[in-house]
């Protein structure tokens, strides 16, 4: 009588717990979904008033007069769209291409400093991304002066430590005897690299292809930066044209903010695995 009662006292204790930590994560996640809900139940009130800073958790009416204020603000709204895309997968591109190929050299091509040099690159993951910036904008403005182009947007996310860090802690888990069955059949090292490493690191690539992607297409300060005329913005810094000093429209701005907020959306919840995979690849080492 005794071992069952503890052993129900145990249970009643077990599900206390697990009540109390489904409470617990809830809250998280309400406190999470609570400013895209506000973001997204926003962009449904109306244009006209915007600028009477009356913010509600439901508008007063809903409408889609605000999508179509975004649209018809600026001739620039839907260039503002590509100008995103073009940046986002330009960098996405380059760095998945550059990434696994700086990550193949240092996991399985020995070469002299090979440590030294990774270990310089593990270093400047440390230092602040906002430290580089007014160096990399004299660079981009006063050296190259390139700035207001493509070139000043692309260029300096080509290829991020990060990435390549990546690469080369999946690529190290790659057994090196198929790579040297694969030498001794006759393979380079571009055929070894394409044929056998490319197609084993799939997950990896496709990790990298979309946090590169989503890190790209929300970046607000580098293109505030290097840009001087609204044809040339992004979506998220053309967002800010939405706001004046004494008024804001904000309910297209917040409509704006919507439409760039679906391709995030999209990637998520139809690529959801490989953002569950991105959380441990790599940290385990074959």
């Amino acid at each position: 009588m005794a071992l069952y009662s503890t052993h129900t006292g145990h249970k009643q204790v077990k599900r206390i717990r697990n009540a109390g930590l489904m409470l617990v994560l809830l809250l998280f996640a309400l406190a999470t979904l609570f400013p895209i809900y506000f973001m997204i139940i926003s962009s449904f009130g109306d244009p006209v008033e915007a600028g009477a800073l009356s913010y509600s958790l439901w508008p007063g009416k809903i409408s889609l007069e605000s999508y179509r204020f975004f649209f018809d603000y600026s001739e620039h709204s839907y260039r503002w769209l590509l100008n995103s895309l073009i940046v986002a997968t330009s960098v996405m591109v380059f760095n998945v291409v550059f990434a696994t190929l700086a990550g193949y050299a240092f996991s399985k091509i020995r070469f002299r400093g090979r440590t030294v040099l990774f270990s310089i690159l593990l270093c400047a993951m440390m230092i602040p991304y906002q430290v580089t910036q007014v160096p990399l904008y004299i660079l981009i403005v006063n050296v190259f002066q390139i700035e207001n182009t493509y070139g000043a947007l692309i260029l300096p996310g080509l290829v991020t430590v990060y990435n390549i860090f990546l690469a080369k802690q999946f690529m190290t888990s790659i057994p090196t005897e198929i790579l040297e069955c694969a030498k001794v059949e006759g393979c380079n090292q571009f055929q070894m690299f394409t044929k056998i490493v490319l197609p084993l690191s799939k997950t990896v690539m496709a990790v990298m292809a979309i946090l590169t992607f989503m890190d790209s297409w929300n970046t607000f300060f580098w293109p505030f930066l290097v840009t001087n005329t609204m044809d040339m913005q992004t979506i998220q810094v053309g967002l800010k044209n939405f706001r004046f000093a004494n008024t804001t429209y904000f309910a297209p701005m917040m409509a704006g903010a919507t439409i760039s907020a679906l391709p995030m959306f999209v990637l998520f919840f139809s690529l959801q695995k490989y953002f569950l995979e991105g959380v441990t690849v790599g940290a385990v080492k074959g």
